[in-house]
């Protein structure tokens, strides 16, 4: 059954992928936003399964979301846990920019974390990292262990991380330490993952970013094989007490199967534009053209699929776009 849903859920993210994109660098994000969370929520609410939304994406910035604790599904079949964000970079894809995707993780029910709209510190690698990290050691230390596992000097590894003043010291002591970096403007879950696969050139991520952003990391690691360590960061009084009404202890250290449990999770992402995980959506005069990842835990499956919606544009076409 979860290898139909896993399919299922892929079209969820084309679908939203492709409503996003319609809204591509006309500088309106709420609006793009909109249109993904929309398309999505339609798309899940044709799926014959009970999901709930467990995280949604939204609440740390006040755009359009998926609410948490949110039911989609026609409410026939098995119970599942639901993460999402439905257009992951907002920004860069309202201005015109790299690295956007629609993504989503799912679970058997309890299978993903519950976590406020705040952020987190966190750390990804590939599989061939796995068991070697602490988010609690310093970057040096990180970077030493990881370039030791990829049988590759500190010099080589490349180390995403968002470009913000808060990472100010972070980047100086990765440069000190020797790695190259690679700034992004948004897009954690694409760099995390992209850790994972040789072909992206991307070795880790580190750094502070979106706590509902690392538990669809994390489901999309597990998948990989891949490892993942994140704590939380509250950046208001508010979500610290979330954090606290929820049983969530300041300072704890967060493992890739604490926030992403056992081996029924599955991961579908759609590109929007292009970034190191996925190229963007296509179109065309015959419809869109998607590339799109999704993944299952139980089999360690990992497809890539190109799909051609054949479509005339003016279907696609809301108001102002």
């Amino acid at each position: 059954m979860d290898r139909n849903l896993a399919l299922e859920f892929v079209r969820v993210t084309e679908a939203a992928a492709i409503a996003a994109s319609d809204w591509f660098g006309r500088g309106e994000k709420n609006k793009a936003d909109g249109a993904a969370v929309n398309e999505m929520r339609a798309r899940f609410n044709q799926i014959d399964f009970n999901g709930t939304i467990v995280i949604g994406e939204g609440e740390k910035d006040k755009a359009p979301m998926l609410y948490t604790d949110e039911k989609v599904g026609t409410g026939d079949g098995p119970a599942f846990d639901i993460a999402v964000d439905p257009l992951e970079c907002t920004s860069n894809c309202a201005k015109g920019k790299p690295n956007a995707i629609s993504v989503l993780a799912a679970g058997p029910k309890g299978s993903l974390m519950r976590l406020p709209g705040t952020y987190m510190d966190q750390l990804a690698v590939g599989p061939d990292a796995k068991g070697v990290i602490d988010i609690t050691k310093p970057v040096a230390w990180n970077l030493s262990r990881i370039a030791k596992a990829l049988d590759k000097p500190i010099e080589d590894l490349v180390v995403a991380v968002l470009e913000r003043d808060r990472h100010t010291k972070l980047l100086k002591d990765i440069r000190m330490a020797g790695a190259r970096v690679w700034l992004l403007d948004h897009g954690t879950v694409g760099a995390g993952i992209a850790t994972a696969q040789d072909e992206s050139g991307i070795d880790l991520m580190i750094g502070i970013g979106g706590a509902p952003e690392a538990v669809i990391t994390a489901a999309g690691l597990k998948c990989y094989g891949g490892d993942f360590q994140a704590i939380l960061a509250p950046h208001e009084k508010k979500f610290a007490a979330d954090a606290e009404t929820m049983g969530l202890v300041p300072g704890t250290v967060y493992t890739i199967d604490d926030l992403a449990k056992g081996d029924g999770l599955i991961f579908a992402a759609t590109g929007i534009s292009d970034g190191p995980l996925l190229k963007g959506v296509v179109h065309t005069t015959w419809g869109s053209l998607t590339h799109s990842l999704v993944m299952r835990s139980k089999s360690g499956t990992i497809r890539y699929i190109e799909t051609h919606h054949h479509e005339s544009v003016a279907s696609r076409k809301t108001d102002g776009a």
